[in-house]
């Protein structure tokens, strides 16, 4: 456990992109009542994806993540939850059967409500207003009204992750994730995408594998592995009151865990000595994240590593390296050195999409996917190059057929954003560019496993 620590000793330290609450009152009710709701998630859930997490940092497995920029209130059903894991089991199955290697599925899901913004003010019509700041402390409408910060928003948060999780813990292991049902995952927009026969080829490959597991008397139906799958969330754990009241004791350890998800990242702006949000994190007892980009230096690097993880745990720290196409094959290798040299065990992970946004012709703010590729390309290569993993992808997507980023085998242009750009905060893959991102990687990882395999001969 983390000494001279505790649930709120975060207060004590500074706390930026952190809404200011007119109402104080108001906050503490909301935080008293989220403190006696049950936890979304639970501690022994939280060591059992660090533990996979170790396999990944040993070399021994690859992290997914993905999901919403930012979830909405208004975007909020069934549909839209469903579609978005059948893209990841998609993405998973692509990974795992053509590398060879187990892949942790994490979701940036069931909480991903709040966002930094640059500026406390923006203008919206012409009108200077204040930011949206995500929908757990703001609307997006463009109104005084709906600007304002709320705090009963978090508890329609808490509701709906709390139903979102229901929803994926049901698809995880009801039997949605089982093999036999793999040519099911594949949405119509998908199917109809070149990437999408290639997956159908490969569903039919497992689908004679199971067969003739079958045929050898092994019942894939016995073999639990193969009928469901575990599925963790995530979300970077910005709004702190939040956090702090949902962070729960566990009762076999008496370690402190953020009950709200999984694990929890701290963002490229608010990771800096002193911050509130490392403070709060180093404190509790789930896998954490952190973004790792050009401003970041070796040295703050291995500070902040040994703040939030001094006893050198596997699977607590995952490293997400966002630094933009042209900047990652430059920027990246001195951090994954240092860290290598200090014997630190980490996951190292690859945000392709923060750094690769640009404002096209149109006047929507996109993320081409070759450039979004690019980066993906870089960071296998320095990895490659220091003999070390390559170990994760971090990527913001959705299982709905929208127009947000250009390119891709699909040929998103420039006049097409307008068609169905619906993102409440930045621009997301696609589920038919997700794939083609997925077996894009598989390719990659092949090409490490090769490498690897001359190393050791």
């Amino acid at each position: 456990m983390a000494t001279n620590w505790t649930p709120e000793s975060w207060k004590t330290q500074e706390a930026r992109h952190l809404p200011v609450y007119g109402d104080q009152a108001k906050l503490s009710e909301v935080e008293a009542t989220l403190a006696k709701f049950p936890p979304l998630v639970f501690a022994g859930e939280a060591r059992a994806l660090k533990a996979d997490l170790a396999e990944v940092a040993a070399g021994r497995g690859f992290l997914l993540q993905g999901g919403d920029c930012a979830e909405s209130f208004a975007e909020f059903s069934a549909d839209n939850i469903r579609d978005s894991f059948r893209v990841l089991l998609q993405m998973a199955v692509v990974l795992t059967f053509a590398s060879k290697q187990p892949v942790v599925k994490l979701g940036r899901m069931a909480g991903q409500f709040a966002k930094p913004r640059s500026a406390p003010t923006e203008m919206v019509g012409g009108v200077e207003m204040p930011s949206y700041f995500g929908d757990i402390i703001n609307g997006i409408e463009g109104n005084a009204e709906a600007r304002r910060n709320d705090p009963e928003r978090m508890l329609r948060a808490y509701g709906q992750s709390s139903s979102t999780l229901n929803l994926l813990r049901a698809f995880a292991h009801g039997g949605y994730a089982n093999l036999r049902q793999v040519h099911q995952w594949t949405l119509d927009h998908i199917g109809r995408s070149p990437w999408g026969e290639k997956f159908s080829q490969m569903a039919d490959r497992i689908g004679e594998a199971l067969d003739f597991m079958a045929a050898c008397g092994v019942e894939p139906s016995s073999v639990p592995q193969l009928q469901g799958t575990d599925f963790y969330t995530s979300h970077e754990a910005l709004l702190l009151p939040y956090e702090q009241a949902l962070t729960r004791r566990d009762s076999l350890t008496g370690d402190w865990y953020d009950c709200s998800a999984h694990m929890l990242w701290i963002g490229d702006r608010t990771r800096f000595e002193g911050s509130a949000h490392v403070e709060y994190l180093r404190g509790v007892g789930n896998p954490i994240g952190m973004k790792c980009g050009p401003s970041l230096e070796p040295d703050a690097l291995l500070r902040m590593l040994d703040t939030l993880n001094p006893g050198r745990e596997p699977g607590r720290m995952t490293l997400i390296s966002r630094y933009g196409h042209d900047k990652v094959e430059a920027g990246l290798p001195k951090l994954v050195r240092a860290v290598k040299r200090e014997g630190h065990p980490v996951v190292w992970s690859c945000d392709p999409m923060h750094g690769n946004v640009i404002k096209s012709d149109s006047g929507f703010k996109t993320r081409p996917f070759d450039r979004i590729l690019a980066e993906v390309r870089g960071f296998f290569a320095v990895h490659r190059a220091e003999g070390t993993h390559a170990g994760g992808i971090h990527i913001e997507m959705t299982g709905q057929d929208v127009t947000e980023c250009t390119g891709g085998a699909i040929a998103i242009t420039d006049e097409a954003l307008k068609d169905r750009y619906h993102t409440h905060c930045d621009p997301r893959l696609n589920g038919a560019q997700s794939i083609e991102l997925a077996f894009e990687m598989a390719d990659l990882l092949n090409l490490e496993a090769t490498q690897g395999q001359k190393q050791a001969a």
